[in-house]
């Protein structure tokens, strides 16, 4: 979230970002009014506390004299009434004051284009040569269903719509991307891995911008009077390790990888990829989180993009790299760069990997801070994150980009390793 006193003295500047995002900005406009009313009741309570003290020492001394101080008590009584009154009128307003902090969403970088949607998104570069067919290559999921290795039938009858059941060779492809993502980011770009729980509590959630703001698009659990939310990232236990922590400044940047089944609801996504594997309630995912200092989160940015790359670069998976536009970009991001892989029987770039540079928007709902050298005040961190990558779309896109003609699926070299039977 934003700083409230940043709001107050940069509310145009807000606004003219909100517009940028193609935002309504009708709550934010209220904002002077609700925060001026704030400022104005608290200050009333903090002279009526004043009063209070200076009467109830004048109380004391007249007493202690064997005066009569009944007017003053009386006058005491109703001046507490009159705080009650107003604190709980201050928290009504603060209340509202903090419904509209909490959906202002972070500045958009200048360096990002303007636009609409997602077609507006610029691109940036492309790699990789796209696969020639002798044949007229088949989807994704119509090849797993033919060779009934990816069975969405059975998978309804388990869990009902959007759920898939893999089998076989696909259940060992995904086992296989997932083991090759977490080994390249731990082994050759110097991330830590850490599997983290895959329900969270209400701060975590907050903490990351996915609450207030995004509770349709969560699946929640409310168990013995526990209210848990199934992860829709490992963005976000990760981020929330060293939530409410101060690091030290040589720690920085600290960089995370985890592996997690990522759940999702989809509100809004009705009659989009109702088949395959693009849109999904559960999906698995290898995520990239890093906690830097603000004057290397721009160069870790580019990095963290550098590594979502290598995975793609190495499975040999055609792909381009879009910024996201101004009316395209998430909530909490400052900056965005999506990676899209080629699906040659869509004939088309689909999103696998976002990675964002989140400033200290995070770090502010989370309390997430560092410690510079010189010790002077602790400073908060820039968070960013990304796909490293989506590992149901990377399945999704060895399917069809390796296919073979008799349906059977080449496994790119880099996997191999993976596939060999190390039990007798």
């Amino acid at each position: 979230m934003l700083e409230l006193r940043f709001i107050r003295e940069n509310l145009d500047l807000i606004l003219e970002k909100m517009r940028f995002r193609g935002l309504e900005t009708d709550k934010l406009e209220k904002f002077s009014e609700i925060d001026q009313k704030r400022r104005d009741t608290l200050s009333e309570v903090e002279g009526l506390r004043n009063k209070r003290k200076t009467v109830s020492q004048e109380i004391g001394r007249m007493k202690k004299n064997g005066e009569n101080a009944d007017s003053l008590m009386a006058e005491t009584r109703q001046v507490g009434e009159r705080i009650k009154e107003l604190e709980v009128r201050l928290q009504t307003i603060e209340e509202e004051l903090g419904e509209i902090v909490m959906e202002i969403p972070n500045l958009a970088s200048d360096s990002i284009p303007f636009g609409r949607d997602d077609s507006d998104n610029v691109e940036i570069r492309r790699w990789g040569k796209m696969p020639q067919f002798s044949f007229t290559p088949k989807t994704h999921f119509d090849l797993g269903e033919e060779q009934d290795t990816i069975d969405f039938e059975r998978a309804a009858k388990l869990s009902g719509a959007r759920f898939v059941l893999l089998k076989g060779f696909a259940a060992r492809l995904e086992r296989a991307l997932i083991n090759f993502m977490l080994d390249l980011h731990t082994q050759a770009h110097g991330y830590r891995e850490v599997l983290p729980p895959f329900m969270v509590n209400t701060e975590t959630m907050t903490a990351t911008g996915q609450l207030p703001k995004f509770a349709e698009d969560l699946f929640k659990t409310e168990v013995s009077g526990r209210d848990l939310w199934l992860i829709p990232t490992a963005e976000v236990p990760v981020t929330n390790i060293h939530r409410d922590e101060t690091l030290a400044e040589k720690e920085l940047p600290v960089k995370y990888c985890a592996y997690t089944p990522c759940f999702r609801s989809e509100a809004g996504s009705y009659g989009k990829d109702t088949r395959g594997l693009i849109r999904q309630h559960q999906f698995d995912k290898v995520e990239l989180v890093k906690f830097t200092s603000p004057e290397s989160s721009e160069a870790e940015l580019e990095s963290l993009l550098a590594d979502a790359e290598k995975v793609l670069q190495l499975l040999e998976l055609p792909y381009r790299v879009v910024i996201l536009c101004s009316g395209d970009l998430g909530f909490s991001a400052t900056k965005t760069y999506d990676i899209e892989v080629w699906m040659p029987a869509q004939n088309k770039y689909r999103e696998i990997s976002s990675c964002s540079n989140f400033l200290d928007f995070q770090a502010r709902r989370g309390g997430i801070r560092y410690r510079p050298a010189d010790d002077k005040k602790s400073k908060l961190v820039h968070t960013l994150n990304g796909s490293g990558l989506a590992v149901g779309r990377t399945l999704a896109a060895i399917f069809e980009n390796c296919q073979q003609e008799d349906g059977t699926i080449e496994v790119p070299e880099v996997l191999k390793p993976y596939f060999k039977n190390r039990f007798s």
